[in-house]
């Protein structure tokens, strides 16, 4: 499985990305080995993950995503889809 997620810094930002193993990234942005954004916002916490079969379908929904205002992102959070 291939999975995009979005984290929620500590200074209240959000993150964006993917990963075919959605625990161990977590585990790892915390731990201050996930990404440079993170690792000066920790600890993160998941607020939102999808689903996807191929690498190409989650690499293309984290783009979306991440083209997203925060305002935007908030609201798919809040399962405002969009």
């Amino acid at each position: 499985m291939n999975y995009v997620y979005i984290l929620q810094c500590n200074d209240g930002s959000l993150y964006t990305g993917w990963t075919t193993d959605l625990d161990r990234r977590i585990e790892e942005h915390n731990s201050g080995k996930g990404s440079k954004y993170t690792r000066g916002r920790l600890p993160v916490k998941l607020v939102h993950y999808e689903v996807f079969d191929n690498k190409s379908e989650a690499m293309k929904r984290e783009y979306k995503i991440k083209k997203l205002s925060h305002l935007d992102k908030v609201k798919l959070i809040r399962h405002q889809i969009i």
